[in-house]
């Protein structure tokens, strides 16, 4: 039997987003090419300029801009934030502190917090639940030596 190798490929805004890039900032033959999974692993490993520059520089996609600012994706729809922002533009809002940052910075956190809570709160039932199957493992053993 022969193996073959299989060139997976992908379209350049799968491509983009597995980057981090916003599409529309990327150079033409990006966007109008297929990329292969080598060719990202590439780009991955060692970035060309145009792509250095545009994770330094941006425009950035909106989940990077809300990962930046510390919001949700809906935090920025709510903000008012519908482009693209430059990293300039993202350290500005950071200065600027407008009222609908601070308010869904708060929202994240409090989102964290709760998610920390409840995995928190599954981890101890799971703990539990081992504790509980041992001891009834132990119970069975100790019964059936006892029979």
């Amino acid at each position: 039997m022969t193996s073959h190798q299989n060139t997976q490929s992908m379209k350049p805004a799968t491509a983009a987003k597995k980057l981090g890039v916003y599409l529309e900032a990327t150079p033409a033959e990006f966007r109008e090419g297929v990329v292969t999974r080598a060719e990202l692993n590439a780009l991955q490993t060692d970035p060309p300029s145009w792509l250095r520059d545009l994770r330094r520089d941006g425009p950035h996609p909106r989940p990077v801009v809300a990962a930046r600012l510390g919001v949700s994706i809906a935090g920025l729809h709510r903000g008012g934030v519908a482009e693209p922002l430059t990293t300039e533009q993202i350290d500005a809002l950071r200065q600027e502190r407008p009222e609908w940052l601070e308010r869904e910075q708060a929202v994240q956190a409090d989102v964290r917090k709760e998610a920390a809570r409840v995995k928190q709160l599954h981890t101890e039932r799971a703990e539990r639940a081992e504790r509980a199957e041992r001891a009834e493992r132990a119970e069975r053993a100790e019964r059936a030596e006892r029979d």
